[in-house]
């Protein structure tokens, strides 16, 4: 049963003090729309993505949904005056056999996977699903300075996106309620205002809603490492740089594959969090480590970088190799770590020069890397 998302992204960031589309602005070293584009991205339920926002962010967030949503059919649509005409907007363009639809709020980059999936499993009995969490303020209804009523808070739910649905159900209320001229803040109300009812899967407090500047996180290090690794060519090795098999008459002699790229990359992120360096961590007296992909071990890496709470703001790299001509491989080695880190392509850089026939390296004995990395930790 196909499954559709749309993510609206056609607001502004006026009371976030910005020029710029809200969901452009940067979190954690890539805009917040990437966050839940990423998450969705990473659903295998999920078949189809569309992004409703306005022409002139259409550029900037079709590159990133290009980055981000390789596996997805991904489109982008232009949004119309109000929210409640982007979304009708953004259902159209479904593939008409969508069967169910998830709904979202591109201003809410900590959706996480498993609450998508809980939404999923209840609309195929509900049909109309919303996230909400349980209200912990007192609420007054006031009206001119006065308290009219204070509401029973147990029966209080604050709601959050996604919303998720019965594909035809939706597009029946919405166009229900344009015929109408009814107008809800959410799309549960418009299918409400159908007179279907809405079940509610319980959400997550953390799955906030950025307005305003307060409530980007705050950033409480940055944190810069160097990175350096040299290795030497040999016959009957295969050369791999950041994760790409490079054909070459010679490769990379080490315990492990003696990807040099990959290991400057790793000691940059274990010396900006003051965690040692490689040889350390992976030993080449270790047998474990024997030919293995480094890869693997740069994910070991990122679970330490996760457990820190760091994230990567930007990377550097610099490889110095006299043979091969490594300039038509650098778009593949940004492309192959971008996707291991899980960023963007744009927060990473791969330079290649050759040594002038200086050193080992200008001798074709060897090939070095070095890597800079900027990170960022948060609360």
């Amino acid at each position: 049963m196909k499954i559709g998302v749309i993510v609206a992204a056609a607001g502004s960031g006026r009371r976030m003090g910005a020029q710029d589309n809200k969901v452009l602005l940067p979190l954690a070293g890539k805009p917040v729309l990437a966050h839940s584009l990423a998450c969705f991205g990473s659903l295998e339920e999920v078949s189809e993505v569309v992004v409703v926002t306005k022409e002139e962010d259409r550029p900037r967030i079709e590159t990133l949904m290009q980055e981000i949503l390789k596996d997805k059919e991904a489109r982008v649509v232009l949004g119309g005056a109000e929210r409640q005409d982007s979304v009708y907007l953004g259902l159209m363009a479904l593939a008409p056999d969508t069967k169910w639809v998830i709904i979202h709020d591109g201003a809410r980059p900590f959706i996480k996977p498993d609450l998508v999936r809980r939404g999923i499993e209840a609309v195929k009995k509900h049909l109309a699903v919303g996230v909400a969490v349980k209200v912990t303020d007192t609420i007054k209804r006031v009206q001119k300075g006065l308290v009219l009523e204070t509401p029973e808070r147990s029966e209080l739910w604050a709601m959050q996106t996604p919303q998720i649905f019965d594909y035809k159900l939706v597009v029946q209320a919405y166009e229900d309620a344009r015929a109408k001229g009814i107008t809800a803040t959410d799309d549960c109300g418009v299918v409400e205002a159908f007179g279907h009812p809405v079940h509610i899967v319980e959400g997550d407090y953390a799955n906030s809603k950025i307005t305003t500047p307060e409530d980007l996180p705050g950033r409480n290090k940055v944190a810069v490492g160097f990175g350096y690794d040299v290795h030497r060519l040999v016959v009957d090795r295969p050369l791999i740089l950041g994760g790409v098999e490079i054909p070459h008459d010679h490769g990379l002699l080490g315990h492990s594959d003696a990807d040099v790229v990959t290991h400057a990359v790793m000691d940059a992120l274990l010396g900006a969090m003051g965690r040692g360096d490689i040889g350390e961590h992976f030993p080449d007296t270790d047998a474990r480590y024997k030919d293995i992909s480094s890869i693997a071990l740069l994910e070991e890496v990122l679970v330490i970088l996760a457990q820190e709470r760091f994230v990567i703001n930007n990377l550097d790299i610099t490889i110095m190799a006299q043979k091969p001509k490594l300039g038509r491989w650098k778009g593949e080695i940004k492309t192959k770590l971008a996707q291991v880190l899980a960023i963007t392509e744009a927060q990473i850089n791969v330079k290649a020069t050759t040594a002038e026939g200086l050193g080992f390296v200008g001798r074709e004995e060897g090939i070095a890397a070095q890597a800079v990395v900027s990170l960022a930790q948060f609360s």
